[in-house]
């Protein structure tokens, strides 16, 4: 066989494996059906140990803060997003509660605030969860965020998990919220 076709026929083969590969992991995904399960986080149980940040398998972590806007006061001093005893109310980075500044505040009239979550910057540490449990109403919480999650059978995450807030829950089960503070 001559070299040029040799390499060629490699390189379909190659090819077609990987577009195989590829089928089935999204055939997979798709096949997910209410008998299967996932991870999720009781926000009730959840103690904000920070291990969601640093012991998932991700690179960042699949865990993110969700914030529960009818249980939010929209405060102005807001335990979740500013440090405890802050001398001024400012955005300057020893004042706030997030270090990934995650959380962004909006002024909607005197003296409220909407807060919002920016995913992308999360990273699951859950600080401000703890501020705003704390020193607030609790309505933020850490849920795991199912379009990231990768679905391990073993989450390392719930191995380590000091309250035991992390468990396989069926598909078809909505998220837990954070109902009451």
């Amino acid at each position: 066989m001559e070299r040029r076709k040799f390499l060629a026929t490699c390189g379909t083969l190659l090819a077609g494996g990987s577009l195989a590969a590829m089928g089935s992991v999204l055939a997979v995904k798709a096949s997910r059906n209410e008998g299967d399960m996932m991870w999720q986080i009781d926000p009730e149980k959840c103690v904000q140990c920070g291990r969601c940040q640093t012991e998932c398998v991700l690179p960042v972590s699949a865990v993110k803060c969700f914030h529960a806007n009818q249980v939010c006061g929209y405060c102005d001093l807001c335990g979740g997003y500013y440090r405890a005893n802050v001398k001024e109310l400012n955005t300057a980075a020893e004042n706030m509660m997030c270090p990934t500044g995650a959380i962004q505040r909006k002024f909607v009239e005197e003296p409220y605030f909407e807060y919002t979550i920016d995913e992308e910057l999360c990273n699951g540490c859950g600080k401000c969860v703890k501020g705003c449990s704390s020193f607030g109403n609790g309505s933020l919480f850490l849920q795991i965020q199912q379009e990231r999650c990768l679905g391990c059978n073993e989450c390392k995450i719930s191995k380590v998990c000091v309250s035991g807030a992390i468990q396989r829950v069926p598909v078809g089960t909505a998220y837990k919220l954070k109902e009451h503070a």
